[in-house]
């Protein structure tokens, strides 16, 4: 971010205000803040599902707000996501869940098979496959989500407000992987959350 301002139509004070920042590839950042301090416009310009009033926008060294609106979709390949509640198709299967995005991306049916069981390997839910959401804990659940958000293997993995919620114990557990993940894959983590005790067990 460079500079970045971000004021919505009606609204006198900007909900982000000359905001930079740089985060570096492999790195794990926290945002933290209150309810309406900004966290979700900011994961939003990354997205880019809005853009900035003024300033850049830069992902994987991309000026995103440059981009045609056409190759978003490319550029979001690249930013996996996980939120609070994990967002799990509850008709689908765990491994079902975590092959989505690779569906949609058209991968064969070979590469999709080892993909997804690789992944349910590292998050440790292997053996929970064939589950459904409504049969795995919310620790489970975020397991799976992070497995999806990993799927395109992406630049960037954001984390909004996912380990909260959670007991203290799983809470560790999830940012605990988190960590594994980052320094296996050197995928650059951005949690946004509101919880300072989140930000003060793994920090």
């Amino acid at each position: 971010f460079e500079k970045v301002v971000k004021t919505y139509p009606g609204q006198g004070r900007p909900a982000l205000d000359q905001v930079s920042v740089d985060v570096e590839k492999g790195e794990f950042v926290f945002l933290v803040g209150t309810s309406g301090s900004g966290k979700s416009t900011f994961l939003r310009l990354i997205l880019r599902e809005y853009r900035p009033t003024s300033g850049r926008v830069y992902v994987a060294g991309k000026e995103i707000n440059r981009l045609a609106t056409w190759t978003v979709p490319r550029l979001r390949r690249q930013i996996g996501t996980v939120f609070q509640s994990a967002n799990l198709l509850r008709r689908l299967t765990a491994a079902q869940n975590i092959a989505l995005p690779m569906r949609h991306a058209r991968l064969s049916d070979a590469e999709l098979r080892r993909r997804v069981a690789d992944l349910l390997e590292r998050v440790g839910m292997l053996h929970r496959a064939d589950r459904y959401p409504s049969q795995l804990s919310g620790g489970q659940r975020q397991r799976i989500g992070i497995a999806r958000g990993l799927a395109l293997r992406p630049a960037v993995l954001l984390s909004y407000e996912a380990p909260s919620g959670l007991d203290p114990d799983t809470t560790r557990a999830i940012l605990d992987l988190l960590t594994e993940l980052r320094d296996d894959l050197r995928v650059t983590i951005l949690v946004i959350t509101h919880e300072l005790d989140v930000v003060r067990s793994i920090a």
